[in-house]
């Protein structure tokens, strides 16, 4: 069988979808290595995959001010690119083309902006993902910009004004990529057209759209060669994982509760999250669980109130009657299969449009992270909880994706692939 390189970057909604299709290539007799932060060699080695280091590093995961920055609503997406990325570019690039030189095919995400470089050098096939529709910067179906939340307004003006914000946007972003050029002309690759950051970061060969057709479907400037596999689960359990008994005691002992978390990036810059939370839940009368990672516990509990650090969400999020979470897309994808309604305070990158998507659903609210606070956080919850169409419509649609099979999907297109290389 073949050898397949997994790469990625970033948290751990880049990386848990890609743990879930590795698993399934293994299962199908693949060898497969992954190639990654040095922050989760312990996590991938536990599952006995091959391990490699790829810069850069990922210490923005034990630096609160470095996350913040990474996280913020209008430069956050800049600072990644600019200062966390490209100058690691080189470094990037000779991490991953070290291990692929022995592979027979690379399975990228698309932070990994050193892959189309490397396959190219190599002459590999190679596929792409695509965890976001956002991804795609699709002039049908514009996506909300974080930096410029204001042009959403503009989107009902058809065609020819969207196309003009993804001209903008490129142009926005086009001196970004510039060590990309610079490094194309070292290794005597060809010259791209348009932004390497939008136009080309693709694979010619295939993109995995990583997430359910329910959050968009394919457009006519979707790459061509893209297949929309749904969303792939892994939270470290398959399932298999019990909660503690005192959590399972509390769920026991009364009605649902109100889940508030942060994934596992936006966790580390929390702000006042918690403790608004905390104020709503009491407004309401309501029962909640807080996901608070490695946050202090919140001294105000109360009996109907607890704080944990970390609950597998396939496991917590059945048992909640709402979610409260910050839009990451990993985050998203469990709530929505959990079938449960959401109110979701969006920091930066693609959480407002995913925010955004999911509202046009009918299965959850957005509130601004400015605006977070007990009183409003109460208002929306309110109207989540009591309006029954919320939870209507979250479990029609919870229904589907646990309908959907993303990891077979992801795999079979891949293995397609393989059998051309």
């Amino acid at each position: 069988m073949s050898r397949i390189v997994v790469t990625t970057l970033g948290t751990l909604g880049d990386l848990h979808p890609m743990i879930a299709i590795a698993l399934e290539l293994r299962q199908r007799g693949h060898d497969v290595v992954f190639v990654t932060h040095k922050e989760y060699q312990s996590k991938i080695e536990a599952l006995k995959f091959e391990f490699h280091r790829m810069r850069p590093d990922f210490t923005a995961l034990d630096n609160p001010e470095e996350m913040a920055r990474m996280m913020d609503l209008k430069t956050g997406q800049e600072y990644m690119v600019r200062q966390w990325a490209n100058p690691n570019l080189r470094q990037m690039y000779t991490d991953l083309l070290n291990v692929a030189k022995t592979a027979d095919f690379i399975f990228s995400g698309e932070g990994v902006i050193a892959t189309p470089l490397v396959a190219e050098k190599l002459k590999m096939r190679w596929a792409s993902s695509a965890m976001v529709p956002m991804s795609f910067f699709s002039a049908y179906d514009l996506s909300v910009l974080a930096p410029f939340p204001a042009l959403a307004n503009l989107y009902r003006f058809g065609l020819t004004v969207n196309r003009g914000i993804v001209t903008f946007a490129k142009f926005v972003s086009n001196s970004w990529a510039e060590p990309i050029r610079q490094l194309r002309r070292e290794l005597g690759l060809s010259p791209l057209k348009g932004n390497p950051l939008i136009d080309s970061k693709f694979s010619p060969y295939l993109v995995v759209a990583l997430f359910s057709s329910v959050l968009a479907k394919p457009q006519p400037d979707w790459a061509a060669n893209t297949v929309v596999a749904g969303f792939t689960f892994y939270d470290g359990t398959q399932g298999k994982a019990e909660l503690t008994p005192e959590l399972k005691e509390f769920l026991d002992a009364g009605e649902p509760p109100i889940v508030f978390t942060l994934g596992s990036a936006a966790v580390m810059d929390a702000g006042n999250f918690y403790q608004e939370s905390i104020q709503a839940a009491k407004r309401l009368n309501r029962r909640a669980v807080l996901l608070i990672g490695n946050n202090t516990p919140p001294e105000n509990l109360s009996a109907d109130i607890v704080a944990v650090k970390y609950v597998p969400y396939s496991q917590i999020f059945p048992q909640a009657c709402a979610i409260v979470h910050h839009g990451g897309i990993g985050t998203t994808a469990q709530a929505l299969r959990a079938g449960r309604p959401t109110l979701i305070m969006p920091y930066s990158h693609d959480q407002p449009d995913n925010a955004a998507r999911v509202e046009r659903l009918g299965t959850s609210r957005t509130i601004p992270r400015k605006q977070y606070f007990a009183s409003r956080v109460a208002k929306e919850l309110c109207e989540l909880l009591e309006n029954p169409s919320y939870a209507t419509k979250a479990s029609e649609v919870g229904h589907i994706i646990q309908a959907e099979n993303g990891v077979s999907a992801a795999s079979d297109a891949i293995e397609k692939q393989l059998q051309a290389v």
